[in-house]
């Protein structure tokens, strides 16, 4: 409690006693309290110490009440010990009372006043009636929006406003109101003074007198009409969005947040070889989904569910789809979130993009490949063996080592071509098996004692290389064996592929002194076949000493496929 008003206390009374109360907040009806002498009463050091200093000897509190409840207290201060009589505490108590009365009174008149200055300044329209559609009450916002002044509507049916189409909701409206019942966000219809309509969200609410009767209804108008023409939009874009979706080709379905699915398009019934429930089916529209490899995809865990759970786009999958029919549809899914304007996601849209066909293209596309290849792998050993008959078979010298070079090239070449036929992908090939089947091609033309210890990085190169590094590979191993190995033959030939950043080098080491390319350059048709070869591959080609190493270097990245499977780890 707070003093508000007093005569004869000092302030640091009144700063030590503030806030103190005999009663409690919850207390109902509470009664006066009189201590005769202070000095006899129990209460706390600190507070006995500051009614003493004030010279208090006796006082008497008697409490403010409106309707049994605590509003304040009454004091009355004694400067010596004084017994209150009957007579002097129901005087107080009758002052007690009209101050309630007095506060209650000015709080509802403030009441009052604040509800009125609301509701004239309030931008809707706050209009009263009585039980038979009279007006009583018009503020300024009923003026704005019907256009009518109060003098000109107070008193009159409140049917001036309502259009003759809609004269029914009237009788509704009231007979809602006699019984007591709210009728809240109802949208219709008015007319203004001008005879233009206007659409509204009516609030209408029964007015009870001090009995509890109801007398009357107090309505809010708002005018929606911006409202009405944001929803036509609106409605009118999602037309246009669900007009675009069901002309797509691909399989369109959304979600809620929750995976529900909420829409789906003609396409999406195609691929799936059923029709969706709407709000009961989740995550996906098909019947059953398997990882391409055959393993079965639960629906919980396909990529839509992902998305939704993650709140990203997931691109890179492919999957299954099973039709009630048994027929097996392959496709690659691109679902993605879609957010609300906080942020918040409100749901997800997947695309399914039907791979039969194409799936059926590679297919044949690999039957030829294979063919071919089955037919080249033929023709290059043939190619080999002619050339190595030829070699065995020559009178020439020099016609023999220049056949025997031929036939070792062919069987790079050939070698590269195995593993081109054994890699499932169609446009790259991984450097470990390539440079163990060039090297154990090559380990078979070279003597016995010549050891090859060949190091690749599990990295893929792009095909159209293969052939220009597998010679390049085996002509820089003719020419380790020949020049880099100790009189007797015996040594070992270091070959490697390795990955620093997009840079690519393959090294050829062995125990020789090692040589200058320029010197030798014009002597050795096999270091010009190299020369060429890289300038082919778009490389560089240098030679070094301690130790003899001949180094490649080149930039050839894999190339980019579009169609992605499931990741290992999935």
């Amino acid at each position: 409690m707070k003093f508000v008003a007093w005569r004869g206390l000092s302030d640091a009374y009144r700063s030590a006693v503030e806030g103190h109360s005999p009663w409690s907040a919850a207390d109902h009806d509470p009664q006066p309290i009189c201590m005769r002498d202070v000095e006899q009463a129990e209460l706390p050091d600190s507070l006995r110490h500051a009614i003493r200093t004030e010279g208090i000897g006796a006082v008497c509190f008697i409490p403010i009440i409106e309707g049994g409840r605590l509003l304040g207290k009454f004091m009355a201060y004694f400067d010596e010990p004084h017994d209150c009589s009957a007579e002097q505490i129901e005087v107080a108590r009758t002052i007690a009372r009209q101050l309630g009365f007095g506060i209650e009174r000015v709080k509802a008149q403030n009441a009052a006043q604040r509800l009125a200055a609301i509701v004239e300044s309030s931008h809707d329209a706050i209009v009263s009636k009585d039980l038979r559609g009279i007006v009583s009450t018009w503020n300024r916002g009923a003026e704005r929006l019907f256009g009518y002044t109060a003098a000109e509507m107070v008193g009159k049916p409140i049917t001036t406003i309502i259009p003759e189409d809609r004269l029914g909701e009237e009788p509704l409206i009231l007979g809602r109101i006699r019984n007591g019942e709210l009728v809240d966000h109802f949208e219709t219809v008015r007319r203004r003074k001008d005879g233009t309509l206007v659409d509204i969200s009516l609030t209408i609410s029964p007015v009870r007198d001090a009995s509890g009767r109801i007398v009357g209804a107090s309505k809010i108008a708002r005018d929606i009409t911006d409202k009405k023409v944001a929803e036509a939009k609106i409605q009118d874009s999602e037309r246009h969005l669900q007009d675009l979706l069901a002309a797509i080709p691909a399989a369109i379905y959304t979600t809620d947040r929750d995976g529900k699915i909420t829409y789906f398009n003609e396409a999406a019934v195609q691929l799936a070889g059923r029709t969706p429930v709407i709000g009961t089916d989740e995550w996906c529209v098909t019947w059953k989904l398997y990882w391409p490899d055959g393993t079965p995809l639960p629906h919980d865990q396909c990529p839509m569910a992902i998305s939704l759970r993650e709140g990203r786009p997931i691109r890179g999958y492919e999957a299954v789809a099973e039709r009630p029919d048994g027929r097996r549809v392959p496709f690659i899914p691109y679902p993605t979130p879609m957010r609300d304007a906080a942020g918040n996601i409100t749901g997800a849209i997947n695309m399914l993009v039907d791979v039969s066909e194409r799936k059926q293209a590679e297919s044949q596309q690999r039957i030829l490949l294979d063919e071919l290849n089955h037919r080249v792998k033929n023709n290059m050993m043939m190619l080999k063996s002619l050339l190595s008959v030829a070699a065995r078979t020559s009178k020439s010298s020099e016609a023999r080592t220049v056949l025997d070079e031929a036939s070792k090239r062919v069987a790079a070449m050939a070698a590269a071509q195995r593993v081109l036929y054994d890699t499932p992908d169609a446009i790259n090939f991984g450097a470990e098996p390539f440079l163990g089947a060039v090297c154990e091609t090559a380990r078979q033309m070279f003597p016995p004692a010549v050891q090859l210890v060949c190091e690749a990085d599990p990295i893929q190169l792009p095909n159209d290389i293969a052939m220009p590094l597998a010679l390049t590979i085996n002509e820089l191993l003719i020419n380790a064996v020949k020049y880099g190995l100790p009189g007797n033959g015996h040594g070992t030939i270091r070959v490697s592929i390795r990955q620093n950043g997009r840079t690519i080098s393959l090294a050829v080491e062995d125990e020789g002194p090692g040589f200058e390319l320029d010197s030798v350059r014009s002597s050795s048709s096999g270091l010009r076949l190299v020369e060429g070869l890289v300038r082919q591959i778009g490389g560089t080609f240098e030679v070094g000493r301690h130790p003899s190493r001949c180094t490649v270097t080149f930039c050839q990245m894999p190339q980019e496929i579009g169609l992605a499977t499931k990741s290992s780890d999935t």
